[in-house]
């Protein structure tokens, strides 16, 4: 038996990438970006989709996919970050997006799922009391919900990124905890690498583009940049440059050295974002190749297979991708959420009881 996933929030799909390789069942997604839904009708076409913000619509839009409620049910929901994330200096305590959380209950509440997963920025849980993420906890357990939540290291499961994420799952059948890490260097099991990941891409030049991946494909850069890129070697940065190619911004300012920065081949990447494929924006530079990465080495980094597809412009690829939940982050929650369920329906059916609520 699978279990069906109902993804909000769900950009271009990456947690839906990896609860799919964990075996699940992906039956419907929302978000109000139609490109990254676009997307997502792309790498999972037998999946309802509605472009929608979730404020304007009921939980009764599920009533047909739910149906008849025989297998076990999923709801995720990886609400937009920027309201708390540490990069966004101009927060706002009005800003519409910190109550998405809150309306991601509404569907919580309605369907009663077996499983909830909720992903988001590190430093989200520390806003107690009134904060949207104490707020939500607090009312699933209401419920009757057991929930484990902590700050995860994507590295931790193979993820070739320094990224951390705030993960919360939660089961309405019985106790559940967080998975554990696969890759760990002080047992002696290494962290991915960009190596790894991205090494036997085809070599690009600045703003080509690969005739056998079209999301192969890297942005272009100026002059000054090219020479920029060209002083900077393997994980170095902007202090190997000769002095006239500095900005006059870094001659009185000696921190954010990661911007303009190469990659390490032997080492994760930085966390990326939804500028990762600007050399200008972060340590997003090729370890070796005269550029920053392509739209297709960012996704790998993210752990996206080769074959995913992305739509939309050169920019707003690299903005779903940033935005993206790590699959094969998902793929490790998931794999543990489906042993759970196994584990529960045979304690459950050896005392003759049902699942599901």
């Amino acid at each position: 038996m699978s279990i069906k996933v109902f993804d909000f929030f769900s950009g271009c799909g990456g947690t839906s990438c990896g609860f799919e390789s964990a075996g699940f069942d992906i039956a419907f997604a929302l978000d109000s970006d139609p490109v990254a839904i676009a997307t997502f009708q792309e790498n999972f076409p037998r999946a309802h989709t509605q472009v929608a913000s979730i404020q304007d619509v009921h939980p009764r839009i599920l009533t047909p996919i739910v149906g008849e409620r025989i297998e076990p049910i999923l709801f995720c929901g990886c609400a937009p970050c920027q309201p708390f994330s540490k990069q966004n200096k101009n927060k706002k305590s009005d800003d519409p997006r910190r109550s998405l959380l809150l309306d991601f209950s509404k569907f919580v509440e309605h369907w009663l799922p077996e499983y909830v997963v909720v992903e988001n920025v590190p430093g989200m849980q520390k806003l107690k009391l009134l904060g949207p993420f104490d707020q939500f906890r607090t009312f699933l357990e209401k419920l009757g919900y057991k929930t484990a939540y902590d700050v995860i290291p994507a590295c931790g499961f193979g993820v070739p990124q320094k990224r951390e994420r705030l993960v919360l799952i939660a089961s309405i059948i019985s106790d559940i905890s967080l998975p554990e890490f696969s890759h760990d260097p002080s047992k002696g099991i290494a962290y991915s690498t960009v190596r790894d990941w991205i090494s036997n891409l085809p070599t690009l030049a600045a703003g080509e583009v690969c005739e056998i991946d079209p999301d192969h494909q890297a942005a272009r850069l100026s002059e000054t940049n090219i020479k920029r890129i060209k002083a900077t070697p393997e994980g170095g940065s902007r202090d190997s440059w000769p002095e006239y190619l500095w900005l006059n911004c870094h001659k009185e300012h000696s921190g954010h050295t990661d911007v303009y920065g190469r990659l390490h081949w032997d080492r994760p990447a930085s966390g990326l974002t939804t500028r990762c494929i600007s050399l200008s924006n972060g340590r997003f530079g090729h370890p070796t190749q005269d550029r920053a990465i392509s739209v297709r080495e960012a996704a790998c980094l993210q752990t996206f297979p080769r074959n995913y597809k992305f739509k939309g412009s050169l920019q707003s690829k690299a903005r779903q991708i940033g935005n993206a939940v790590p699959p094969l982050m998902a793929q490790r929650v998931g794999e543990a959420i489906y042993s759970h369920f196994l584990a529960s329906k045979t304690e459950h059916d050896s005392l003759g009881k049902i699942t599901s609520p």
